[in-house]
């Protein structure tokens, strides 16, 4: 086991609900670690949002511990709790459903479920699309800040036809998106595909998936799009409650 990372959790797991808060001479005197050393590997957590330092200059756990504790009990959930409710969604229309999550400026599908009659489409549990040019990745930028941040500082290249590449376009499309709570994705990943999204909630009230629906703009753009994009945000909302969400 690499030293330094050992160290880390250590000083981690120093960390609770008894003693939430915690100097650099408290956790090296615990660990029997030097304070130099303690102070180097604090301030690198810190920096990765692990630890945050408080107005008494001490430390507690940062937001980063609750991101990856909403992602692991999302996962333990996902199927129990969401597959019921896509399976839902896909009875009503013909397409394919996904779940997707973010990660350093992709979306990654972490559940897939199509209907019988779904057109074949190039994704799988596991894939990663650019979080900019999809429709569950645009829900997942316009509800986190610090995902859209991490995504441009990737860069917007080119993808399909409507791909937004500009930086002032996309905020202004994700700000329409915050507003009525679901995303369109047009000829943006892949042309000839036509997605619609809607945000996921964790009981934090943090976002931490997406969910949409995928097809043929033929299909999606017909008499039964604003049905679709009511089923979906219905759907996103139910998983959400299902993860102890309570929506104000």
């Amino acid at each position: 086991m690499i030293e330094s990372v050992r160290k880390a959790c250590q000083i981690i797991s120093c960390f609770s609900n008894e003693e939430p808060a915690q100097g650099i001479g408290m956790i090296a005197d615990k660990l029997g670690i030097n304070v130099s050393t303690t102070h180097h590997i604090v301030t690198t957590l810190c920096n990765e949002g692990v630890l945050m330092k408080d107005n008494g200059k001490k430390y507690r756990l940062g937001w980063k511990v609750l991101e990856w504790n909403n992602h692991v009990m999302f996962q333990q959930d996902v199927y129990e709790k969401a597959m019921p409710l896509v399976k839902e969604l896909i009875q009503k229309f013909r397409g394919t459903v996904h779940i997707a999550m973010f990660d350093k400026g992709t979306v990654v599908f972490v559940l897939r479920v199509s209907s019988e009659e779904s057109i074949p489409i190039q994704t799988y549990v596991g894939s990663r699309k650019p979080a900019y040019a999809t429709s569950s990745g645009k829900v997942l930028l316009a509800y986190n800040s610090a995902y859209l941040q991490e995504t441009i500082d990737r860069g917007l290249s080119y993808e399909a036809p409507n791909t937004i590449t500009d930086i002032n376009r996309l905020k202004e499309e994700l700000a329409e998106i915050r507003k009525n709570g679901y995303s369109i994705s047009n000829h943006e990943n892949s042309d000839g595909m036509y997605g619609i999204a809607a945000p996921i909630f964790s009981y934090s009230g943090e976002i931490i998936a997406a969910v949409n629906i995928v097809g043929y703009p033929s299909y999606m753009q017909s008499g039964n799009r604003d049905m679709m994009i009511r089923s979906v945000k219905s759907t996103a909302q139910s998983i959400s409650k299902e993860l102890g969400y309570i929506e104000i």
